[in-house]
């Protein structure tokens, strides 16, 4: 996961509120097994005026004109504008990955789903959580200015407008700790292997007869 700490990019705002993971990405897609190749069907339902399945070419499919993502004022956004409860339904983790690869870093919105909320922060999609009437201001400003652009620094926890506005969140610490540094638990675990197997060590001394296969047992000479 790549190191994260300044995302400066244009905005789109999708006016909806209750946006569930079956909208951000339908069922019939979540038969792949693969980690790739979501982007092209997030929000399928809402960008296609035809009704898409796995495999579809999609440069033989209709774009519905109306829809926020197609319109070429906000193409290349990579900040997403939402309502309230964005991200609520079902768990699949597959609706971030359909977002950032997308092109989506970050959404913005007046509240989350709580398992979609983790899911992103997991995958390096930073969501961020303002109050309704920043969320309104946003919403005003980025559809009377073509270009708008916003500022999520993870770093000082401040979401900052063009105009001048800034704004403060909050974001889980080991979360936060994960992104800036461009880690996994996984890869925070390991790290601390050599505290581990010291614990380890001290749990078998101390517990010999509930330590099989721990310490020496295992092969480590560390």
């Amino acid at each position: 996961m790549p190191q994260i700490q300044i995302i400066d990019a244009l905005a789109v705002p999708l006016d909806r509120e209750n946006v569930d993971t079956d909208a951000i990405i339908p069922k019939q897609f979540l038969k792949s097994t693969a980690r790739t190749g979501y982007g092209e069907n997030l929000f399928d339902a809402w960008r296609y005026l035809d009704a898409g399945e796995p495999g579809q070419p999609h440069v033989q499919r209709r774009l519905h004109p109306d829809f926020v993502l197609n319109q070429p004022r906000y193409r290349g956004a990579g900040i997403l504008l939402a309502r309230d409860n964005f991200g609520c339904g079902s768990s699949r983790e597959h609706a971030s990955w359909a977002l950032l690869q997308y092109g989506i870093q970050a959404i913005i919105a007046s509240g989350f789903g709580d398992i979609f909320r983790n899911n992103a922060l997991k995958n390096g999609l930073i969501v961020v959580q303002l109050g309704r009437a920043e969320i309104d201001r946003l919403f005003r400003e980025v559809q009377v200015q073509p270009g708008y652009r916003l500022q999520v620094d993870l770093t000082a926890q401040r979401v900052r407008s063009q105009d001048g506005g800034e704004w403060a969140f909050e974001i889980d610490p080991f979360r936060r700790r994960c992104l800036l540094e461009g880690v996994d638990e996984l890869t925070l675990a390991l790290s601390a292997a050599a505290d581990i197997r010291a614990w380890e060590r001290s749990a078998a001394a101390q517990h010999p007869w509930n330590a099989a296969g721990i310490g020496p047992h295992t092969g480590d000479t560390a």
